[in-house]
């Protein structure tokens, strides 16, 4: 499997900080050690360790853990739609492009599987969306559109927030069955994946 279109794209921490942009560095740690260890044994002490700084100087950007790992699961979405676009538009969009979010999805998943189970078990916490960080998921928005596209233009709200739920449902169940080794993680299940729309 080629990971190159689906990984996050992780920069070496200490010389973005030394270019002056702290919360960038911060971030860019967390996701490196992230694919060292569990989210469990990250500390906000070590990743300022990892970028070369005091601990006291993270708490200027994230006034705690969970904010941190919000700003890595921002970055994830953003890296997961990033995927997702590219790859509709190599599909040439319609339903072929449909169909290839979803499957870049899985890809994903697979390629990042910390940040994947991360982004999935993690809320922003009240303090770090009152300080207005919090970003727009563009997974997610980038499906309401596609359903609204293979939807008839007269459908409901709510039949299109169900078809979203039921092509999420898809992606997402084949992913955490590949992710937990119940289906093997392989290219021609994850091509195999097609959604229920007949329009294009």
């Amino acid at each position: 499997m080629s990971a190159n279109d689906n990984s996050v794209n992780i920069e070496n921490a200490k010389a973005r900080y030394h270019h002056g942009d702290l919360r960038e560095a911060l971030i860019e740690a967390g996701l490196a050690l992230l694919t060292e260890r569990s989210v469990e044994d990250l500390s906000l002490r070590e990743i300022a360790r990892r970028v070369g700084v005091s601990a006291t100087a993270v708490y200027r950007h994230f006034p705690d853990k969970q904010a941190l790992l919000s700003a890595m699961c921002a970055r994830g979405a953003q890296a997961l739609g990033e995927a997702q676009v590219a790859a509709m538009k190599r599909a040439g969009g319609g339903t072929a492009g449909f169909d290839a979010t979803g499957q870049a999805y899985i890809r994903f998943a697979l390629t990042n599987q910390a940040l994947f189970r991360l982004m999935m078990t993690t809320r922003p916490s009240a303090d770090y969306l009152d300080r207005g960080i919090a970003s727009v998921d563009d997974a997610m928005g980038l499906l309401r559109a596609n359903v609204a596209k293979m939807l008839p233009p007269d459908s409901s709200e709510t039949a299109r927030q169900i078809a979203a739920i039921h092509a999420w449902s898809l992606v997402h169940g084949m992913a955490m069955l590949m992710l937990d080794g119940q289906i093997p993680q392989d290219e021609a299940i994850i091509t195999s994946i097609r959604s229920s729309f007949a329009n294009d």
